[in-house]
């Protein structure tokens, strides 16, 4: 059954026997296309704002890292520097995985919807 649904010629003829009943059921002549929206100028995609936090949140765990090191070998980085680094980086990293947490959970809410 599944591979008579995959063929590229039944699937057609399920899309527009859909949009056969749509015509029937609105009453209206054309059916209505839906086209994706797109990306305003300016403001950057879903995906280039995730990129962006990541990167953010490395370059915080980054420089946390550095300021320790330096603090281990001797140089002259003040103690609290080093502690409100490592604090920042644990919270971006924690926020990160929130983020992620949430983005993974209404993936898989929708995947489970039923058709």
């Amino acid at each position: 059954m599944i591979n008579r649904i995959t063929s590229q010629a039944n699937i057609d003829a399920m899309l527009a026997t859909l949009r056969q009943h749509q015509v029937e059921s609105t009453g209206k002549s054309t059916p209505q296309v839906l086209t994706p929206p797109t990306p305003e100028v300016g403001k950057p995609t879903f995906g280039e704002a995730i990129s962006t936090a990541v990167k953010g949140t490395n370059d915080i765990q980054q420089h946390a890292s550095s300021l320790r090191q330096a603090y281990d070998r001797g140089e002259d980085v003040p103690l609290t520097d080093v502690v409100l680094a490592m604090q920042k980086s644990s919270l971006a990293f924690e926020a990160t995985l929130q983020v992620r947490n949430k983005v993974l959970k209404a993936y898989e809410d929708i995947l489970n919807m039923p058709v």
